[in-house]
């Protein structure tokens, strides 16, 4: 494996905020510099390096100079607290952690820099075969799953993109999404430089920037962009939409995307090329598109698979490719497995299948439709929290007795982060005190929304919690409080 693997003939980036360009010489000669600086702090093949800081072209140089070295990036948000981060050294063992305010105990980078002078290449020593991305998939305030990505499998993702989308479409691509997780780094960042692309650096810009978003596509001629609904909703109502008409596709994928701000999309983009993308980090991101030309637009449905197979599970355990089930995936991009934790790992795979805990139907077009999750996941922007991750850091408070997480609707965000909690009796806390404490424990996307304080907790009649019961019980009391 080479930095030509990644970063193709053509390729350049473009940091929106400073201006600054960087064509594909200057990325090289500072991915040789920084593989060096790595080499001469032990990072070795084999070796976990945590990249956790907030700059996009400084995180790509730094990202490739681990795979230079052989060794694996853990990606994670550079706004996780104090205690996530000691988390995840717990979890990794990283060799390293290039960032701001690394946890004790482990030997910390400043993010990387770009230097002028030409650098002595570096020779690759990575693999095919060796692990390339750890991505951090359930959170880190409990035990979490990292996904375990293989160069041979974020290969694979990124060829089938380009051959799905076509370099012409990715000629001039804009990255708006953070790239800890898979969207934004495999599915937009990385598929644009294999692709030779000039890539449009503008991670998370929020409402404000968002105002601008039509002058940036503008400004720059940007022909691909991809996010989640999200962002769509706020940037319908606060951009102008593009003139030049250079937009030639956009994809939208994370969360679920109703059938009319897909069409409000097409309309402000100009195009009618709006793909509904279908990804899961276990295969590399993206699986599977539906695009607004191909019409029939409906909720959910999210077309066929760009490689592999989509089947259906069905109650008796066989796998159909018509009907409706749990949605299982074949693909060339399927993750290694979970990081130390083959249980989990046996858990999610039957023989090649993995099993994605969504319910589907399949047509007798090969079409897929997603018609809900049995995950207990909570989708807030295109960010997945596990429910389970709100109950365990709730159920810390000394004052707290048990939890029960579950979503919201958002008109913004899509779903947002409740929670039911049962206190000890006579505990002098109210839902503020108990926000306030989880801020500092736990990232600002997971952080609940709303709490409701209950006697006690609703159960069925085999003493299980169900979810649904749970925020039924709490809208009808009309106790909850926005935090």
């Amino acid at each position: 494996m080479t930095i030509d693997s990644y970063l193709a003939t053509g390729a350049c980036l473009i940091d929106h905020r400073s201006g600054r360009r960087y064509d594909r010489t200057v990325v090289q000669n500072a991915v040789w510099d920084r593989a060096r600086e790595l080499g001469e702090a032990d990072a070795r093949p084999g070796d976990l390096v945590v990249l956790a800081h907030g700059d996009g072209a400084a995180l790509l140089v730094d990202l490739l100079a681990v795979w230079s070295c052989g060794a694996a990036a853990v990606v994670v948000s550079h706004g996780i607290t104090p205690e996530e981060r000691a988390i995840v050294r717990d979890t990794t063992a990283p060799r390293a952690w290039i960032g701001h305010a690394a946890p004790d105990g482990v030997a910390t980078l400043a993010p990387a820099q770009f230097v002028t002078n030409a650098a002595v290449p570096v020779r690759s020593v990575a693999r095919l075969d060796d692990l390339a991305l750890v991505m951090m998939t359930s959170g880190t305030t409990s035990r979490p799953k990292g996904v375990m990505l293989t160069h041979r499998a974020v290969q694979a993702r990124l060829a089938l993109n380009i051959a799905h989308i076509g370099r012409e479409d990715l000629a001039v691509a804009l990255t708006v999404l953070p790239m800890h997780f898979g969207h934004g780094l495999i599915g937009n960042t990385l598929t644009a430089l294999a692709a030779g692309a000039r890539l449009v650096l503008w991670p998370e810009p929020g409402p404000t920037g968002l105002h601008a978003l039509g002058h940036v596509v503008d400004e720059y001629g940007v022909t691909f962009m991809s996010s989640v609904p999200s962002l769509w909703r706020v940037a319908l109502k606060l951009s102008q939409p593009p003139k030049r008409g250079t937009l030639r596709r956009v994809h939208v994928g994370s969360a679920p995307l109703v059938a009319s701000l897909w069409t409000d999309i097409a309309a402000w983009s100009g195009t009618n090329r709006v793909v509904n993308m279908y990804g899961i980090t276990e295969t590399a991101n993206w699986i599977g598109g539906r695009s607004a030309e191909e019409g029939g637009l409906a909720d959910g449905i999210v077309g066929r698979p760009w490689g592999g197979a989509f089947r259906v599970r069905l109650d008796d355990g066989s796998f159909a490719a018509l009907g409706r089930g749990e949605v299982a995936v074949n693909s060339p991009s399927l993750m290694a497995g979970y990081l130390n934790r083959p249980d989990l790992t046996d858990l999610s795979l039957s023989g090649d299948w993995f099993l994605t805990g969504d319910m589907g139907e399949i047509d007798g077009d090969g079409v897929l439709r997603l018609v809900g999750r049995s995950k207990h996941e909570i989708n807030r922007g295109g960010i997945k929290i596990p429910a389970e991750e709100i109950d365990a850091l709730l159920e810390r408070h000394p004052g707290v007795v048990e939890a029960c997480a579950f979503a919201l609707h958002d008109p913004l965000s899509g779903e947002t982060v409740a929670a039911a909690v049962v206190t000890e009796p006579h505990a002098a806390i109210d839902t503020r005190a108990i926000r306030a404490w989880c801020e500092t424990r736990i990232r600002r996307e997971a952080l609940p929304s709303r709490l409701f304080i209950l006697d006690a907790l609703p159960r069925t009649d085999r003493g299980k919690l169900n979810r649904d019961v749970v925020r039924d019980a709490c809208i009808s009391a009309g106790s909850g409080q926005p935090t």
